[in-house]
């Protein structure tokens, strides 16, 4: 009788599984599985729990101490810094009264929901659609995520994020009539002048969300900015989370303060895409942030007069910021931008309490830390950080930056082959990445 019941239930099994795989089957439940082998991974391993401390403790306790020391809170507020001169360009910005309402027509609204992680296709086909370019997010999701998609055009979940610089790639190899820039270190002014001229902005900023534990955690999210509303000191933009209802996705608004207080977290960057013949027009406008050193220079000196007078969360992300100004240079500090990372997870890892929640998806979408501990020659922090952030952050080690940085890391040890085999689950994720098949065929091996 046992013998039976035990057969019975094996047969149920293989029974469950061969119908679990029959594709209208499969894709009606395996974002369900997934959903829920998330929660429990998270339910068991908090990821905002994960800290990554660098192995030069030594260095960074000395540092902690010297610049807690130089900020000791005083009777009156600090100073903040004069910003350093930057190259300037020609021609300037003409200080032109600007409208107090601007709300720019012809915007395709596009939502990211039935895609995974398609927040960034989605905003930047906004983008190109305002131009009159003829595609959609899918064009450019399968371009820049083909991990994403299976050959049947189904759903998948792989690739977690896109940066700025992969869609810039993407409009100059696909799209020879328009171009774009991304600069660092904006402003709502800068924002203000563009829109008003006509010339909708991308920006990447920080924003707070439920999670599939209905616990409030943040994450990465584009913006497409398409007005302001000075009256209201508002910023209006095209919102890809939320799907038309309330609040809106469309045309949806955000105080000024609020934004800003979201945008500090990826170093205030912000993208133009133009036509190619109005380049011109848009350098004009753009003014000193037409010159890309100068933008840079300009974003390390607001971080670094944000580090002294915020706190909390957001003082780890201005000196984030820091080490992603050092790294972005065009002659790159990497030795500074280390230090000023090493005092950001320092940071990090004292933060708590619900106004303090860890943004424990940093590394989801910035690559700055990898940068500066590898070219300082800190190839265990490489390690360290990416195997934090793909096994204690993530319920699947689906980013291929982390896996190539780490490989990169792991190269310069001599562990040859954990290299090549985290180029090759990076190019699982992001199929035809020519980063990581460039890097296997300097090792000799076949992509």
């Amino acid at each position: 009788m046992r013998t039976r019941v035990l057969l019975a239930g094996l047969l149920a099994l293989i029974l469950a599984v061969g119908v679990y795989y029959i594709p209208p089957v499969h894709d009606r439940l395996v974002w369900r599985i997934d959903s829920l082998r998330t929660r429990v991974i998270y339910f068991f391993n908090p990821p905002d729990e994960a800290v990554f401390q660098p192995t030069e403790q030594a260095m960074l306790e000395t540092i902690v101490a010297q610049t807690m020391q130089a900020y000791q809170p005083t009777s009156t507020p600090p100073k903040t810094a004069t910003p350093r001169p930057g190259p300037s360009v020609t021609p300037t910005v003409t200080l032109t009264p600007l409208p107090d309402l601007v709300q720019l027509e012809g915007v395709k609204y596009e939502h990211q929901h039935g895609r995974n992680n398609y927040c960034g296709p989605a905003n930047f086909s906004m983008a190109l659609t305002f131009w009159g370019w003829d595609g959609n997010r899918d064009v450019i999701g399968r371009a820049v995520m083909p991990g994403n998609t299976t050959s049947e055009g189904k759903p998948a979940d792989k690739d977690k994020n896109v940066m700025p610089y992969e869609l810039q790639n993407y409009i100059a190899e696909k799209v020879p009539s328009m171009s774009s820039v991304i600069r660092y270190g904006g402003d709502i002014d800068v924002l203000r002048r563009m829109v008003s001229a006509g010339f909708p902005v991308v920006v990447e900023k920080g924003i707070y969300e439920l999670d599939m534990n209905r616990k409030m955690g943040w994450m990465g999210h584009y913006a497409f900015v398409t007005g302001y509303d000075d009256a209201k000191q508002e910023i209006i933009y095209q919102d890809t989370y939320q799907l038309q209802g309330a609040p809106p996705g469309h045309n949806r608004r955000i105080s000024f303060e609020q934004f800003i207080e979201g945008w500090r977290a990826f170093n205030y960057v912000f993208v133009v895409v133009y036509p190619y013949e109005r380049e011109a027009q848009v350098l004009s406008l753009l003014g000193d942030w037409a010159d890309d050193n100068w933008a840079t220079q300009h974003a390390l000196d607001m971080a670094e007069n944000e580090s002294r007078i915020l706190a909390g969360i957001n003082q780890y992300f201005a000196w984030f910021n820091k080490g992603t100004s050092y790294v972005s240079l065009a002659q790159p500090d990497y030795s500074n931008a280390a230090l000023a990372y090493d005092y950001a997870f320092g940071l990090y890892a004292k933060l708590t309490g619900d106004d303090s929640i860890r943004p424990y998806r940093m590394m989801w979408y910035q690559t700055g830390p990898y940068k500066a501990y590898f070219f300082s020659g800190r190839y265990a922090d490489v390690i360290n950080l990416a195997t934090t952030t793909l096994e204690d952050t993530i319920s699947k080690p689906n980013l291929e930056e982390s896996l190539y940085w780490r490989a990169q890391a792991e190269y310069m040890i001599g562990n040859t082959q954990a290299a090549i085999d985290d180029y090759r689950a990076a190019l699982a994720i992001h199929p035809g990445w020519e980063t990581a098949i460039q890097a296997l065929q300097d090792l000799g091996q076949v992509p």
